[in-house]
């Protein structure tokens, strides 16, 4: 059951913005299978401003996941360069937070203490335990704060995920297909639940997705992108308000407009 205060903010105005810039430039990327080079990303520039909801779209195994992996600072990319609000990213960081498609919960640690891992590490649990109650809450999870992992449902367990990003208040939230998993009626209704909190908390989100629908509903931003290597091939605004409604005919619009540049447009 989630907390009444948390899907009102569903319909309030969005938070002043807290997100970082994202600047992406000419960033190419490749990886070494047994001597045999294997070109993943191919001149990708992107500049995403503070509080933007960018999604990404694009065949299966393209890059997309790789350049997730490249703005969390995991790994460098070949060539070109990555910048955080004009700083150039040379590695993890907790402004940079990323949310998988498992939630990869400790089953043997609770909810609270699966949302303190953060705050744990840095050293200042003991100052933070507030803010890791109010992560919960605001995944809407207060009752279920003692619960262990398998106790709780798929769309509970990446709530959980969620609250364990937030409590580091990130600049940037990177956010790979965490929906991906859930049934379709838990995912629709996470789907509202993420733009409520990206709302509520004004980070800048980036979202790789396979599900068109998702991409427009979710994102004020789609960018598109070609067959490995990837190379952007359309980027483009979702000119409509927040809470917007399913079905919307200019939500239609953007969805086929985007299965025509994925090639998948012939059936709708």
């Amino acid at each position: 059951m989630v907390a009444a205060s948390y899907k009102e903010d569903l319909a309030a105005e969005p938070a002043s913005t807290a997100g970082a810039a994202l600047d992406i430039e000419h960033v190419s990327h490749a990886f070494d299978l047994d001597g045999s080079v294997l070109s993943v990303l191919d001149q990708v520039s992107l500049n995403v401003k503070p509080g933007e909801f960018v999604a990404l779209l694009g065949p299966s195994g393209c890059g997309k996941s790789t350049l997730l992996r490249l703005i969390a600072g995991l790994e460098p990319p070949s060539r070109g360069v990555l910048k955080e609000d004009g700083r150039a990213i040379t590695g993890p960081h907790p402004s940079r937070v990323v949310v998988f498609q498992d939630p990869t919960l400790f089953p043997w640690r609770t909810v609270w203490n699966n949302v303190a891992l953060g705050p744990e590490a840095q050293g200042n649990l003991k100052e933070q335990r507030s803010r890791v109650d109010d992560a919960i809450n605001l995944v809407g999870l207060s009752q279920f704060a003692k619960a262990y992992p398998h106790q709780l449902s798929g769309g509970m367990a990446q709530r959980v995920a969620l609250a364990r990003a937030l409590v580091n208040d990130p600049s940037i939230l990177i956010l790979d297909e965490p929906l991906g998993k859930l049934d379709s009626l838990t995912r629709l209704t996470m789907q509202s639940e993420l733009v409520s909190l990206w709302r509520s908390k004004g980070f800048t989100a980036i979202l790789v997705t396979h599900d068109v629908e998702e991409a427009v509903f979710l994102a004020n931003r789609v960018v598109i992108f070609s067959d490995r290597p990837a190379r952007i091939k359309a980027d483009f605004q979702v000119d409509l308000p927040y809470p917007r409604h399913r079905g919307d005919p200019r939500l239609a619009e953007l969805r086929r407009a985007s299965l025509s540049h994925l090639g998948l447009d012939a059936s709708w």
